[in-house]
């Protein structure tokens, strides 16, 4: 299986790699064939194995297109002011809520969780390795920079992603998993997005400006 980046797929590779979510969504991991793709998507099996290589490089791509879809604006991140810096969490934030309650995320999960435990069912890891964790270490990325900055404070990047995904998500996704639409109160993911930022923000408050230095040396 070649490695597959987390975008930099082409419009007709998108295309492509949304039939074969489709073919994921409707049929699970059976109904993914090269040659289901290739009629579904109107495109050759050569061009799918010179794009996405085989099987497993297939569905990697498919979850790599899924996680592209949750933006982390760290370009230019050095250049971040405090208000900007809030903006550019948010926006990570909305769009990890509104991916997560889409069906066809919450269908690749299911699928994934029913197939746990069989051998020969990779789309469990991918969706580990080739979505959560690339999302967590741009995300990881930003708060970084947020932090040098001098925006916020944390000692452990992973610890403190973890606490605002947790801040971002709460029980939603289990409920969502489980079939319950969102809540009234938790429908408006800007406005939860904007909630957990603050709420981040509020834990891991920057150092006093004159410990700083001292702090991180």
């Amino acid at each position: 299986m070649p490695p597959v980046p987390d975008s930099d797929f082409t419009p007709r590779q998108n295309e492509v790699l949304a039939s074969a979510l489709r073919l994921v969504v409707d049929g699970g991991e059976k109904a993914l064939t090269t040659s289901a793709v290739a009629r579904a998507a109107n495109c050759s099996k050569e061009s799918l194995y010179r794009w996405f290589g085989d099987r497993d490089g297939l569905l990697a791509a498919i979850v790599a297109h899924q996680a592209a879809k949750v933006r982390v604006p760290s370009e230019s991140a050095g250049a971040l002011d405090l208000a900007e810096f809030r903006s550019r969490l948010a926006t990570f934030a909305e769009d990890l809520l509104t991916v997560l309650a889409g069906d066809t995320s919450l269908a690749l999960n299911r699928i994934a969780i029913a197939h746990a435990s069989r051998h020969g069912a990779p789309l469990g890891r991918l969706l580990l390795e080739r979505g959560r964790e690339r999302i967590a270490t741009r995300a990881r990325t930003l708060l970084e920079a947020g932090r040098d900055q001098g925006h916020i404070d944390f000692q452990d990047a992973t610890e403190a992603y973890r606490t605002l995904y947790g801040l971002i998500i709460r029980d939603a996704h289990g409920r969502w998993l489980l079939g319950q639409p969102p809540l009234e109160e938790d429908a408006d993911f800007a406005g939860q997005a904007r909630r957990a930022v603050d709420q981040f923000i509020a834990l891991h408050p920057p150092l006093p400006r004159n410990n700083a230095r001292q702090g991180r040396s």
